[in-house]
């Protein structure tokens, strides 16, 4: 079956009382329209085609500039056109807010040659799934209509339009909660805004009317059209209300962002992922969690973060962009950007892993540790309170406590190098650029500032001198000079 879809994203979002573009909120790490082509590059498209008004760039340049793009983009093309790895992604700019129907004949001309059936979804519906999609298209199908729509039981309807049926139970029309009279406001049954129409049923747009009220095309209206002419629609009621949900406030947003977080978590529950508190963990949608991974009270899993199979992570972390490899263990208040941590590795507990950094197998990275761009080798440990910058540090090497890597000169960063087996002395400072050969030892309380040779001890220390009686001359001169005080206010 051919196949395309429209995003209608040109709605102003005036209720959500913000300056940013309603489609562009956030919930659970990603704007609403971007978790709305995520859902829609899990099927079969040949063309994508996003309707925007009044923020068209600002909305398009976040569609094309999200990490990792969503859906993938290839090369560009003339007239907004862009490739994606299964299908186009067309921008369409409806300058002025018509309503949906004057939205969708603004993606007309991008349809122009297809044949083949349209699925017409909201980017502001970023709660939808595919299997709901996949049932409507199935149901499109399998009863051949040429409009189908997807309706769910509010509990309350509310401004959402009402499914108006006949004696017979087929759909005849959707009134919009303006225009419905009384008896009809008590309705249940509401429209979700999704559809499905054949390509060769799109010329009805030409007759939709305009609502004078509103100065405003409603798509909605293409139902008792298209039954006037005996053109065969069906309205199937298979969506959950929370699903369906469209969002306009931002009272609504939270509650879509505390729905889609219980599905994700529940997900990966299923899928033998434990959680001790499952309330208060933050899970974005593009992570990915191995199994018997357990996940303590208020951990942050942000952006394309992957946690491997048979994990600890504890209180108080956030993790965002990272991968975390299988047995790895992060204590608790542990901060983790954009770097690899490898397989039984410990990180934690109150570390701060920056970007770019990359954590070897086995290795241990301690309280008050912080690394920036660095490779910590396999079995390495930097066990409490220190700084490694801009270092590549070897295996099995031994890092003492207050160790930093003085990578910075005031204009220009500089790389540590230290080799396999080494052992840093605590309270160490490496003045970058230096390299430490294998095997080296430094002693405790230097600052080294150039390279030190393989199995070579290095020292860098001021001579020690122990002068005898000097605290005892020190403690009878205090009291001297007391005496003296003394004296002169009796005086």
């Amino acid at each position: 079956m051919n196949l395309a879809s429209v995003v209608l994203a040109a709605g102003m979002g005036k209720r959500m009382n913000s300056s940013l573009p309603k489609v562009l909120h956030k919930l659970n790490g990603n704007t609403m329209i971007e978790h709305v082509l995520k859902t829609l590059h899990t099927l079969k498209l040949q063309k994508i085609i996003v309707v925007v008004g009044k923020h068209f760039q600002e909305i398009k340049e976040s569609i094309i500039q999200t990490n990792p793009p969503i859906p993938p983009l290839l090369k560009g093309g003339k007239g907004g056109l862009l490739r994606t790895q299964n299908s186009e992604l067309i921008f369409a700019h409806q300058k002025e807010a018509k309503g949906t129907g004057d939205a969708l004949l603004k993606a007309k001309t991008a349809i122009k040659g297809f044949h083949g059936t349209i699925l017409i979804v909201n980017g502001d519906s970023p709660l939808i799934t595919r299997d709901t999609l996949k049932n409507l298209l199935t149901l499109h199908r399998k009863k051949k209509d040429n409009i189908s729509l997807v309706s769910f039981t509010a509990t309350e309807p509310g401004s959402y339009g009402r499914i108006i049926r006949d004696a017979t139970g087929d759909i005849v029309s959707i009134i919009e909660d303006r225009d419905a009279t009384e008896s009809q406001k008590k309705i249940k049954e509401v429209n979700s805004g999704i559809y499905a129409i054949e390509s060769d049923a799109l010329h009805l747009l030409k007759e939709l009317p305009l609502n004078e009220s509103k100065g405003e095309y409603y798509l909605t209206d293409i139902i008792s059209i298209a039954k006037d002419k005996g053109i065969k629609v069906g309205a199937y009621c298979i969506g959950s209300e929370d699903e369906l949900m469209g969002i306009n406030t931002q009272e609504e947003l939270e509650r879509a962002k505390r729905f889609m977080k219980d599905r994700i978590v529940k997900e990966w529950g299923e899928r033998r992922v434990s959680f001790v508190d499952t309330s208060s963990v933050f899970i974005s949608s593009d992570v990915e969690i191995g199994k018997d991974t357990k996940i303590y009270p208020n951990v942050h899993l942000e952006g394309n973060t992957k946690i491997g199979k048979g994990c600890i992570i504890y209180p108080n972390v956030r993790i965002q962009n990272s991968i975390i490899e299988d047995g790895a263990v992060i204590k608790d208040s542990t901060l983790i950007e954009d770097s690899l941590v490898k397989a039984r590795a410990s990180v934690g507990p109150f570390a701060h892993i920056r970007p770019g950094s990359q954590i070897g197998a086995g290795a241990k990275i301690g309280n008050f540790v912080e690394v920036k761009k660095s490779v910590i080798g396999s079995g390495t440990k930097a066990s409490h309170l220190s700084y490694l910058g801009d270092a590549k540090i070897g295996k099995d090497v031994n890092i003492g406590a207050g160790t930093i890597t003085c990578n910075y000169d005031g204009y220009h960063k500089h790389i540590t190098v230290i080799g396999d087996n080494v052992f840093i002395g605590s309270d160490t400072q490496l003045v970058a650029p230096v390299k430490i050969g294998k095997g080296a030892y430094v002693g405790a309380g230097s600052t080294i500032t150039k390279d030190v040779p393989s199995m070579a001890l290095a020292l860098s220390r001021v001579h020690q001198q122990n002068i005898k009686g000097w605290a005892l001359k020190k403690k009878l001169k205090g009291k001297s000079e007391k005496l003296k005080v003394k004296k002169k206010l009796i005086w």
